[in-house]
């Protein structure tokens, strides 16, 4: 077994020194939600039912492209890669039929990732289940075997699916989402967590729907987590641990009335149909069901719909062919009628609902169920599964525990379940921003404050004003860090997904690249992030192939932070004339002895990039890639993407503890304090990202506590980034290192603006 490059102690992550490691992690990559063969994003509907044929090897990218977009996201100051994967990639073919192909492309894959140096923990991926019904995930198959027909999803709109939607260019925009709360999805997470109390007659080769499809899931996590572990080379060198599963939802568990909307459902957008509605329209009956639309104060309701199937029905016909996936379904579970109305939920005859309460209470205990009870019970024994599924084959893994999105964490504290190589593993977005699409940086909403019944009225969960919103950010991750602690023990906390969507206010940014907007929303966020105090985050998304005309090519997402139409952010951009700098003198002094000598390599010496250098400085740069064919009315003034806002800096290896740190991006100026029993070694002192686009070497002001440092521009992980280096003493220490101020969000002047590629060709470029 390798060595164990990162290790927990207690609520923070160690590295083989013993130093702090401060996770800056991102989601790699969204192409992996969809199959390269066929090609299909979401907006694609030729073949898109040919669930069994498809490939994802090339996901989440080529071999042959893998070093442009690894060294990319090093050069991003990322040290860590949140590794999407799905369930379908694996066992699209049939229940047990692996893609071996696949599993020793994603193997590949991770040894290159290896010789850049990050840390990797691996995401078995889902939204609202499966491609199929609206989102990503889970093979087909595993709709067929619950009974259900994808094929009439959407006329009973037991899902809205953007691969079947008449024009998907007007798929109203985050409308996917709603699919947790139609049939499709409600029925698979049900089933899928709470078959055996809720759907006893659910029976498939001799074992209940929820024995069979957890049996599959993890069984497949399983195998590839085998499978790496086979490889020699990469478990605990490179792959540090598994998250449990993306996003997981209790389905219609908990619904304590079918017939009316549940009070902790906050999202409704387009047809919002009750749980009893879902039933009904899933079985051919019409119904007018209430629309709703989300403003500026959330979702308010719009108007009503009829939403007739004439009908034809979501579930399989009672004459379909089981024997296509070579299963045997248990004679008392009856295809061709609905399975709740089979458990006596309500009579097809008359269309009576029987049991509102059904899903409200447990059927052999009468025990009220709410959401605390579902992740109690019904997420803690699937989480047990799949931890020891996990262990068994990565021995010594970490295990990142994501309970439902925004619910109280499980009561684990002090349990047999407080493990200590166990990760808390939330997610946040600011939500009104996500579902609007625009930064309002006038007021904004403590969402989680009124999720937690904190203010009497939902008025006073409102802020007014920028710095009142990047405070409200930052005490709701503070609040969801220390909720994990209350409730999970000490254990890290890493915010596994968090992002902003660019395509805000009609795509304004991409039609004059300008992306203010962006900027100073990406920047909210991490001020939360640092302020909050967490151990990390891993940001959503990197998405290879986004343009200004699709996005994230799937359901109309539009948050990557690369896309092919936008310019790489330079790496040594010039200081020009409108550039404000600080007044104050640098402190680098060249006497040895001084506590602030600076080692950089800058003063030593200044490598000139000839033929030979190229291709290593080529492979270190924001390398551009082909523009995409995006149409001309979107806009031809590409910008940066608010690069500058993600690209900040962040303590890679902390000597002792971090006890704060921020980057001001306005002002370009970095400070952390951290504090240290022992001094730094000369073989292991503190380190941090500090990006070139912010803190050019020569244009750097840098002032510490005590000791001495540098600023070197170096490839100790593989991948070349700008690294401070910092040799301190014992106790408590600060640094602030003052850069260059730029203006937020536009497009630089030409002399900032230079390619990499530019720069390399003129004679005079170094490569510090």
């Amino acid at each position: 077994m390798a060595p164990l490059r990162l290790r927990i102690e207690g609520r923070v992550f160690r590295d083989s020194k013993g130093r702090e490691v401060t996770i800056r992690g991102i989601n790699c990559a969204g192409d992996a939600k969809l199959p390269t063969k066929p090609d299909l994003p979401s907006h694609v509907s030729d073949r898109f039912f040919e669930g069994e044929e498809v490939s994802f090897v090339g996901r989440p990218f080529s071999i042959d492209e893998a070093h442009i977009h690894l060294s990319r996201l090093k050069r991003y100051g990322y040290n860590t890669i949140r590794y999407v994967w799905v369930w379908e990639a694996l066992e699209h073919a049939g229940p047990g039929r692996y893609d071996e192909e696949w599993v020793q492309h994603t193997i590949e894959v991770l040894r290159l990732a290896k010789d850049y140096g990050f840390y990797i923990w691996m995401d078995p991926h889902q939204d609202v289940w499966s491609r199929f019904s609206g989102g990503s995930g889970a093979p087909m198959w595993t709709l067929y075997a619950a009974g259900l027909n994808p094929l009439k999803f959407a006329v009973t709109e037991a899902a809205m699916v953007h691969n079947t939607y008449p024009d998907p260019a007007s798929y109203p925009k985050m409308i996917w989402s709603t699919n947790y709360n139609r049939l499709a999805c409600a029925v698979m997470f049900t089933l899928f967590f709470a078959g055996e109390d809720f759907a006893p007659k659910a029976i498939i080769d001799g074992k209940n729907i929820q024995e069979y499809l957890q049996g599959h899931f993890v069984a497949a996590c399983r195998h590839l987590a085998q499978r790496i572990h086979e490889a020699g080379d990469l478990e605990n060198d490179v792959v540090i641990g598994w998250e449990s599963m993306n996003e997981p939802n209790k389905g219609l568990v908990g619904i304590p009335d079918l017939s009316t909307i549940p009070s902790e459902q906050k999202l409704q957008k387009g047809t919002s149909p009750t749980a009893w509605q879902a039933i009904l329209t899933a079985s051919g009956r019409s119904c007018e069901i209430d629309t709703w639309d989300f403003g500026g104060l959330g979702p308010y309701k719009s108007g009503t719909q009829l939403v007739d199937p004439k009908g034809e029905t979501a579930w399989l016909p009672a004459d379909h062919d089981d024997l296509k996936y070579g299963w045997k379904r248990d004679p008392d579970w009856r295809l061709g009628e609905c399975l709740w109305a089979q458990h006596g939920v309500w009579d097809p005859t008359n269309d009576q609902l029987l049991k509102k309460d059904y899903f409200g209470k447990h059927p052999k205990t009468n025990e009220k169920i709410d959401y605390e009870y579902f992740t109690n019970h019904y997420f803690m024994d699937y989480y047990r599964k799949h931890k020891a599924a996990i262990t068994s084959a990565h021995p010594g893994a970490i295990l990142f525990c994501q309970p439902p999105v925004l619910e109280i964490p499980p009561s684990l504290k002090g349990t047999r379940d407080d493990d200590p190589n166990m990760v808390y593993a939330p997610h946040y977005y600011d939500g009104v921003t996500l579902m609007t699409k625009k930064w309002n940086r006038y007021w904004n909403v403590d969402v989680f404050g009124l999720l937690r019944g904190r203010y009497m009225s939902p008025a006073f969960a409102i802020k007014v004003g920028e710095t009142a919103i990047r405070n409200c950010f930052r005490d709701q991750l503070t609040a969801i860090k220390k909720e994990g602690v209350d409730y999970m023990g000490d254990h890290p906390c890493v915010f596994t997904e968090i992002g902003i969507p660019y395509d805000m206010n009609d795509k304004y940014a991409y039609k004059t690249g300008d992306y203010t907007s962006q900027a100073l929303a990406m920047d909210a966020n991490h001020f939360a992030l640092e302020g909050s105090g967490v151990n990390g985050f891993a940001l959503w998304v990197y998405v290879t192939q986004n343009n200004h005309e699709w996005g994230d090519l799937w359901n109309g997402e539009d948050l990557s932070i690369f896309s092919l139409d936008d310019n790489p952010l330079p790496l040594f951009p010039h200081a020009d004339s409108n550039s404000a700098r600080s007044p104050n003198a640098s402190t680098v002094s060249f006497d040895q002895t001084s506590p602030s000598y600076s080692r950089s390599r800058a003063s030593e010496s200044q490598v000139p990039i000839t033929q030979p250098t190229l291709k290593t400085a080529l492979s270190t740069a924001s390398i551009s890639s082909v523009p995409s064919a995006t149409p001309a009315s979107l806009g031809t003034t590409p910008g940066f993407r608010a690069a500058e806002a993600y690209v900040r800096p962040s303590p890679i290896a902390t000597v002792g503890s971090v006890v704060s740190y921020r980057f001001d991006l306005r002002n370009a100026v970095f400070t952390m304090t951290l504090k240290c029993e022992k001094p730094a070694t000369e073989a292991a002192p503190t380190e941090i990202f500090l990006p070139e686009f912010h803190f050019p070497a020569e244009d750097s002001d840098v002032e510490v506590s005590g000791g001495k440092w540098s600023l070197n521009v170096d490839d100790a992980d593989g991948g070349f980034i700008q690294r401070f280096r910092w040799w301190h003493g014992a106790g408590e220490q600060k640094v602030t290192v003052k850069g260059v101020r730029r203006r937020q969000g536009m497009a630089l002047g030409r002399e900032e603006e230079e390619g990499y590629l530019d720069q390399c060709q003129q004679t005079r470029c170094v490569l510090m």
